[in-house]
């Protein structure tokens, strides 16, 4: 030997270093996963992400693309390392059909694109800290979105699956030692499935999820039986039947071999038919029926029935920042003048204007005009 390490040998020490990044108990087969099950959770996730980027789509009006996932695995150095700070944390929870928890990551920026997009803002006003406001409407976007995916995943893996609300938390990475004060399972190695998220032209980032590997392998073994359930059961074979043979009268010898002779088939004698007579069908005319004259209805049937009656002094509209500047003593400007007439509404119908009047201590409307 020339101490020159064999190709081979080179592979094998590099598949060695990539299968851990780092991070302690590399040769724990708990925390590693096989190519199946890498394989199943990329594809389980790819699904349910389409279904979720659907979701987004519908609520901040723009397109969304979430491309093919990428499996790997990842420790809480590595995000420190790696990922925007601070970021968004939206753990997930099963209540049915799985155990355990996963977490989305997505950074700062990207949440006040989303949440602007979704009070009907263009995705620019991302200026200042993020707010329990944004927090709030990330969250409810994660619900819609990872509700739709669940019911995708349900869909494949044949059984009920649904989600707690998720919790929405603004994290610094540097802040948290091992991660475990966010989850448990961040303490140890786990499983990342990263994805590249474009919303229009405004967003174009990557979108994390994280799971313990217990739940990766749940995933694993439901999707396993899924399929097998899918699959149709074989049908047993038939064997042949060997063909009967023709079986031929054999000369006996005392008697004279009969010969078979092929049966005649019987023909019946038609009986003749009776005469019948034959007419064309004879309909009745249709005839235009009399008009009936409309009887007066009875209006006392409806003179009990509770109706709502609403008078309308003036409205406006007022932005969610206005809304959330509300003190008491703040005065909000109507678009009706002073002295103008007021309108009167029967469940929400407009049939009336009037004026406002002091009856001993109380308001009151006075009809001046009726609406036709």
């Amino acid at each position: 030997m020339d101490g020159m390490l064999s190709q081979e040998e080179i592979n094998a020490l590099l598949s060695g270093m990539s299968t851990d990044t780092g991070s302690a108990g590399s040769d724990d087969s708990s925390n590693v996963l096989s190519d199946a099950e890498k394989d199943a959770i990329g594809e389980i996730s790819n699904i349910s992400m389409g279904t979720a980027a659907t979701t987004l789509s519908s609520l901040v009006n723009q397109k969304v693309v979430i491309t093919t996932p990428v499996v790997s695995y990842a420790t809480w150095n590595d995000l420190t390392e790696s990922y925007d700070r601070p970021c968004v944390f939206i753990q997930i929870y099963y209540k049915d059909g799985l155990d355990g928890n996963n977490i989305l990551i997505l950074k700062e920026s990207d949440v006040k694109i989303i949440t602007d997009l979704m009070m009907g803002g263009d995705g620019t006003n991302i200026t200042g800290a993020l707010s329990e406001l944004h927090l709030s409407a990330i969250s409810e976007a994660m619900n819609q979105m990872m509700g739709s995916a669940s019911t995708s995943i349900s869909a494949m893996l044949e059984k009920r699956v649904d989600i707690t609300p998720p919790i929405s938390t603004l994290v610094d990475l540097n802040e948290s030692i091992d991660g475990s004060d966010i989850a448990p399972f961040l303490k140890d190695r786990f499983v990342k499935v990263s994805f590249k998220m474009e919303i229009g032209n405004l967003v174009d980032s990557e979108l994390m999820q994280l799971y313990p590997f217990h739940l990766a392998r749940e995933l694993y073994s439901n999707f396993v039986k899924g399929e097998q359930k899918s699959e149709p059961e074989p049908q047993p074979v038939k064997e042949p039947q060997p063909e009967p043979q023709p079986v031929y009268n054999q000369a006996v010898p005392t008697q004279q071999a009969q010969i078979p002779y092929p049966q005649m088939p019987m023909y019946q004698v038609p009986y003749p038919a009776p005469d019948v007579n034959v007419a064309p069908a004879q309909f009745q005319n249709f005839t235009v029926p009399q008009q009936v004259t409309n009887q007066p209805e009875n209006i006392n049937l409806i003179m009990d029935v509770p109706l709502e009656v609403t008078v309308e002094l003036g409205r406006t509209n007022k932005s969610i920042k206005e809304i959330l500047d509300f003190t008491p003593g703040t005065i909000i400007e109507l678009n009706r003048l002073a002295g103008e007439p007021i309108d009167v509404l029967v469940n929400g119908k407009f049939v009336a204007k009037g004026e406002v009047v002091v009856i001993e201590e109380s308001f009151g409307i006075r009809v001046t005009e009726i609406i036709k």
